[in-house]
């Protein structure tokens, strides 16, 4: 496991976290080379844990902790294009880490529902937008969700990783996920709790990994 700032950071905030940091630190890694390679992050979740797949599609998508200028070439390209409404966008817009929350397209999550089978939800996106080398990011505190162990299995035939983050058993996750990310409470409220802290550190590593030369270079 590499060093990581923001890992220490976080088991000295939440000290009975400290016996995950390899898995978190294997999580953050399996993304970095995902990205580094152009790919895409999926995530899923149910109830607290669809916020969740929300607010870490978000994290990706834009700036976090750090400035993300575009490449120069783009820059010069939307100029080029645009004129001064182009110079304003290259200025304004990030780069982003490819990321999307299954649980966010209503028109599709109930179309899925309605003509194939409600538990198929992520499944089915998985089957429609994944591709081998992108990461499947699974949130179910029980480790049990139905619709959540079939977009695990999907995404296991497809040729993704699978990061899985649930409370402290693991459940049925346990032996599908490639990573498993297992925060100490089998508490659902608790356990989505911890949660939040594990996943803002992954992006920290990630982004400071992707983006901290740049900050340090503009």
């Amino acid at each position: 496991m590499d060093y990581y700032p923001a890992l220490n950071d976080l088991t000295q905030r939440y000290p009975q976290l400290s016996n995950i940091e390899n898995d978190i630190s294997a999580a953050a890694e399996s993304l970095i080379n995902c990205f580094s390679n152009g790919g895409m992050l999926l995530v899923c979740g149910n109830g607290g844990s669809s916020a969740d797949s929300e607010h870490i599609a978000a994290e990706f998508m834009k700036g976090f902790e750090h400035k993300r200028p575009l490449p120069p070439d783009l820059k010069e390209k939307l100029g080029s294009i645009g004129g001064a409404r182009g110079k304003y966008l290259a200025e304004k817009l990030q780069e982003g880490l490819p990321a999307i929350s299954l649980t966010s397209n209503n028109a599709l999550v109930t179309a899925i529902a309605n003509d194939l089978d409600p538990y198929l939800i992520y499944a089915q996106q998985v089957a429609g937008y994944g591709v081998e080398g992108d990461v499947l990011m699974a949130l179910s505190t029980s480790g049990n969700s139905g619709n959540v162990i079939d977009a695990i299995i999907t995404a296991k035939a497809k040729g993704l990783t699978v990061i899985g983050l649930t409370g402290e058993t693991g459940g049925k996750m346990g032996k599908l996920c490639d990573i498993l990310i297992k925060v100490p409470s089998a508490d659902t409220a608790l356990a989505q709790e911890m949660h939040l802290p594990v996943f803002h550190t992954i992006c920290r590593i990630v982004e400071n990994e992707m983006f901290g030369n740049k900050t340090q270079e503009s």
